[in-house]
């Protein structure tokens, strides 16, 4: 009894709303009056629109596709007569003659509600059913079609015909993420709308009735039913003759799904968190989030961050990186060939380009993909004595006169209760601090650390990107790289670029970020500052270099004029690192499991060794 009710209220109430407004639009006197104060409740903006962001190679080759729902909007003129009249005369016979809605269809969604007694049938035309798509809710309620019919109402007034008709073939659900009917064409068809059969075009235009009921991957049976009975109305309204619909529903319908390019995830997964950080830099997030007193702010920081990247996404951009494809793919086969039949054990690895400062390459972990645990950027874990050059030595070369002939005690060192060991347990007494770096001496490290101070050390790590340490990092233990959360791959090896030439600058994929009409919208900075003098700069050369041929990084074979690295090994030999730097790359490599256990079995295997060596070889 209450649908009837609803629905007589409805349907008698929609004389007396326009006789309303008739007499407010004369109280008012002016139209533009009445449209200020009708509009302060009713709002048409315009929708959020979903288009792919693309990602680009260094030879602007799109190499991803970064989307949840595919669009690709055209203009009226675009879609072809055929498609439109499809939509019309199944949808909405009287499209070109009502005001929003049909009294008539209305009536016969009463009568059929009433006897079916649910509210299943809308009487909905076009424009209320690209209202309900921009504006309202999906619910089938009296409450909200009245909604619907203010909206549908309004926006006739503010929009032409052929502007509604456009926007609702565009903006309508194909299923399967797919939205609009050029959309629908390129995912099914895997080619543009003009290029359909007639056959096509109506079994697509089938699809949005009832997305799920239609969904032609599941349901194909029904979606080539509906097609068959869009045809036949067709037939009804002499848009085809009977001998031309039996010809269109004869024909073959075959699938051809557009597949989405996501060439290179490991690298496409790391560009994209990239772009979160460059919107937080450029728009403030990243200063909030470090202002940020607990941990409910910095939570809703994010949320605001989160939302402000998706809708950027959702406008479709172009990101240009300065991925190196051929690099990408021989990095990724060569390093997935070194770690085959070593059980669950995984790498990453990152590799920047010197002249540019450029990340070219990253291995996210064997067998990646897309989505997955990106351990090149999220696996933060213990540097061990690869952090070395950036918090010891560097920084003791700057506040002393020092060179590597200079000599320290190696004797036993402690703090505290504090005594890291030399491996092995060795004892020495004094030693050059060219010996302590190519045997990697836990106790000349320490030395060195202490005589600079914890603070004053840790104050030339400030330019770098160690997004993980805190003030908690500041003791003794991270002179040997014992942190509390750790680095990752991509963080080390953008600190260690720092011993190219002394300069620093933050190592970047993103090149530029572009609109789709071409505009760049976000590049990062490109000013670098110097962090070592020159003189640091030769000696951490020289010492890096050293270690590659009489050190812990022998193993390393590298055809460069110059190769200098640093190896680390975690506690209990649950990592294993390497990084350093040739006259053409930088790179920092990780080797261990994602559950760490102790790796001391593969110490002779040299695994890192061999990714260091093929990925600076390439």
């Amino acid at each position: 009894m209450r649908k009837v009710v609803g629905s007589l209220i409805i349907i008698c109430s929609l004389p007396l709303l326009f006789f309303l407004f008739e007499k407010i639009s004369i109280e008012l006197q002016t139209a533009k009056a009445f449209e200020k104060q009708f509009t302060a409740n009713i709002q048409l903006d315009a929708p959020n629109v979903l288009v792919p962001t693309i990602l680009k190679d260094r030879n602007q080759k799109v190499f991803s596709e970064e989307y949840t729902e595919w669009r690709k909007p055209l203009e009226l003129v675009d879609i072809p007569e055929f498609v439109q009249q499809l939509f019309i005369y199944s949808e909405d016979a009287n499209f070109y003659d009502h005001i929003g809605f049909d009294m008539t269809a209305i009536a016969r969604a009463f009568i059929a509600n009433n006897s079916s007694g649910e509210a299943s049938q809308g009487g909905s035309t076009i424009t209320q059913q690209l209202v309900r798509m921009r504006y309202l809710s999906q619910e089938k309620t009296y409450e909200r079609k009245i909604y619907e019919i203010f909206y549908a109402y309004e926006l006739e007034r503010k929009t032409t015909k052929d502007e509604i008709l456009n926007m609702y073939l565009n903006e309508m659900y194909f299923s399967n993420g797919v939205y609009g009917i050029n959309g629908a064409a390129t995912y099914y068809f895997n080619k543009p709308v003009s290029k359909l059969s007639k056959a096509q075009m109506a079994f697509i235009s089938a699809i949005p009735n009832n997305p799920s009921l239609y969904d032609p991957l599941r349901h194909f049976k029904n979606t080539k039913k509906r097609q068959e009975r869009l045809i036949d109305k067709l037939v009804e309204k002499d848009v085809l003759s009977k001998n031309e619909a039996e010809k269109i529903k004869k024909e073959k319908i075959v699938i051809t799904l557009k597949k989405k390019k996501q060439l290179y995830p490991d690298y496409s997964t790391y560009v994209m968190n990239e772009f979160r950080e460059l919107i937080a830099t450029k728009e403030g997030y990243k200063e909030q989030l470090q202002a940020a007193k607990s941990s409910q702010q910095r939570q809703a920081i994010n949320t605001k961050l989160t939302k402000r990247v998706n809708k950027l996404l959702n406008q479709g951009l172009t990101i240009e990186t300065a991925l190196s494809p051929t690099k990408q793919a021989a990095d990724t086969s060569n390093i997935n060939q070194i770690l085959a039949n070593r059980g669950e054990l995984q790498a990453s690895a990152v590799v920047i380009d010197n002249t540019n400062r450029e990340i070219i390459s990253v291995y996210a972990g064997k067998d990646y993909r897309k989505y997955d645990y990106n351990r090149a950027f999220q696996g933060a874990r213990q540097p061990g004595s690869a952090f070395k050059p950036l918090i010891d030595y560097a920084p003791y070369f700057e506040e002393t006169n020092a060179t590597p002939y200079t000599y320290v005690s190696g004797a036993p060192f402690c703090k505290g209760n504090y005594c890291p060991q030399n491996y092995g347990g060795q004892v020495l007494g004094n030693v050059t601090i060219q010996q302590g770096f190519r045997n990697s001496y836990n106790t000349v490290a320490m030395r060195l650390f202490n005589q600079i101070g914890v603070e004053k050390a840790f104050s030339y790590l400030k330019p770098f990107q160690f997004d993980s340490l805190t003030k908690q990092d500041h003791v003794y233990a991270a002179a040997i790289g014992g942190l509390t959360h750790g680095v990752t791959t991509a963080e080390l090896a953008d600190a260690y670029t720092s011993f190219i030439n002394g300069d620093y600058r933050p190592a970047h994929a993103i090149r530029s970020v572009k609109d789709s009409n071409g505009n760049v919208l976000y590049k990062w900075d490109t000013q670098s500052k110097q962090v070592w003098s020159p003189s640091t700069v030769s000696h951490i050369r020289f010492l890096m270099s050293d270690v590659v041929q009489h050190g812990t990084g022998m193993g390393i074979h590298v055809n460069a004029p110059y190769v200098g690295a640093k190896t680390g090994t975690t506690n209990d030999y649950r990592d294993y690192w390497l990084a350093g730097l040739t006259d053409r790359y930088t790179s920092a490599v990780w080797i261990g499991y994602d559950r760490p256990q102790n790796m001391e079995g593969l110490e002779n295997a040299k695994i890192h060794h061999r990714i260091f060596s093929s990925i600076m070889n390439n």
